[in-house]
């Protein structure tokens, strides 16, 4: 799998380190260039970048140990001058504690939310090799990525040279009381990788599809980034 851009590189930590820290993000449930947003709609759908593309179906999706983050973000309100934009985020590796911020910036009325990620690389499809950051504020999509995280660091214990999860985004729903039918992300580990990509044929048995328990209240969803586009027909 040469596509797969090679996640070991100096200055990182040892994949043995990264049990714990992962392992951190269950507990507290600036993009780089060439970087898209990743982010699963309010209808249900996975879509990316500014023209909301919608990801094809059965997409397999790389994710990169060495890149899971936590720490705040503040969103304006619908009825503020600035609605519907980002008003603040910082955010820092999930080996660090979460990070120290100030008062919340005016006009955001929930205050600084936390916020988990990290960074996929697609390796199949139309959008091979294109990389992505998916981030969340609401509670399905940080229960989804809490479990995720916990994978991670098992299958560290059980296997260092395969850290890398492949995953397909997927999505479940359930019925609430007040929103009605609600949305949450489902990420579906079918196998798992090297840090240069490489696999074993029926090592083991794919992990469980990861997704969100279904939770008392909605989380407020990150505001809507415009109209979806269509993929084009191939």
């Amino acid at each position: 799998m040469s596509n797969i851009t090679k996640f070991s590189s100096a200055g990182l930590p040892a994949v043995g380190s990264l049990a714990s820290s992962l392992r951190s993000i269950a507990n507290e449930v600036g993009d780089s260039v060439g970087v898209v947003i990743l982010k699963m709609d309010k209808t249900g759908t996975w879509v990316f970048g500014a023209d909301q593309t919608e990801v094809e179906p059965d997409s397999e999706w790389a994710i990169n140990p060495y890149s899971f983050v936590h720490g705040y973000i503040a969103w304006a309100g619908d009825k503020t001058p600035a609605a519907g934009t980002m008003l603040g985020e910082k955010m820092v590796p999930v080996s660090e504690p979460l990070p120290e911020v100030g008062p919340a910036p005016e006009h955001a009325p929930l205050g600084w939310q936390i916020q988990i990620g990290f960074s996929v690389k697609c390796l199949s499809g139309e959008d091979e090799g294109m990389e992505a950051r998916f981030t969340t504020t609401s509670t399905g999509g940080k229960r989804a990525v809490s479990k995720l995280a916990v994978a991670l660091a098992e299958q560290v214990d059980r296997d260092q040279s395969k850290p890398v999860a492949v995953i397909k985004l997927e999505t479940d729903s359930y019925k609430h009381s007040l929103y009605g039918k609600v949305f949450v992300p489902v990420l579906n580990v079918v196998r798992w990788i090297s840090l240069d990509g490489e696999t074993d044929t029926g090592e083991s048995e794919p992990t469980p599809a990861i997704a969100a328990e279904p939770q008392a209240e909605a989380a407020p969803e990150a505001p809507a980034e415009g109209g979806r586009r269509r993929r084009r027909a191939a």
